[in-house]
């Protein structure tokens, strides 16, 4: 009875850590929103432990984990995902990256969503190693369709339609 009793106690603080280790990496994972009477969208993004703008969101309806990144030219996924997602890979080229100079290939997401910000036909690059697999590098080609204020912590993504 001791034995199951501490297994479960076991079991029960993995579960709590975990979820806990989770909010520290992605405190985002649910991002929601407001939408204003004038049809402007607003999101609210905190910053993680270690200082990224992380928020799970959607590219054509699957559930991914955006890194905000207003250094990348457009949305970049790995190749992994642009094969779960069956994106078409058009026009292979060279790109400059912080890992350095990558073959990479040009796509166009059909629908990005984070919260109620949703954008159709974004430029999207397809980079071969990028890890993790399901996370994606949220670039320019959405955030430059948006109105972008950091303080505090606090990354407020704004969309006027």
């Amino acid at each position: 009875m001791i034995f199951g009793a501490w297994i479960l106690l076991l079991l029960l603080l993995t579960l709590f850590f975990g979820q806990v280790l989770e909010k520290r990496k992605n405190p985002n994972s649910s991002p929601g929103g407001s939408i204003s009477s004038q049809g402007m969208r607003e999101v609210v993004l905190e910053r993680n432990a270690q200082g990224h703008y992380v928020a799970s969101g959607t590219i054509n309806g699957y559930p991914v984990v955006f890194l905000v990144d207003t250094g990348a030219t457009d949305v970049a996924v790995s190749e992994a995902l642009a094969n779960k997602l069956g994106l078409e890979k058009r026009g292979g080229a060279f790109s400059h990256t912080a890992n350095g100079v990558v073959a990479v290939w040009q796509t166009v997401l059909n629908r990005v969503s984070l919260g109620v910000i949703e954008m159709d036909n974004v430029s999207a690059t397809i980079l071969p190693r990028l890890k993790p697999d399901n996370q994606v590098l949220l670039g320019m080609s959405f955030l430059k369709k948006l109105e972008m204020i950091q303080r505090d912590g606090v990354l407020t993504l704004r969309q006027i339609r």
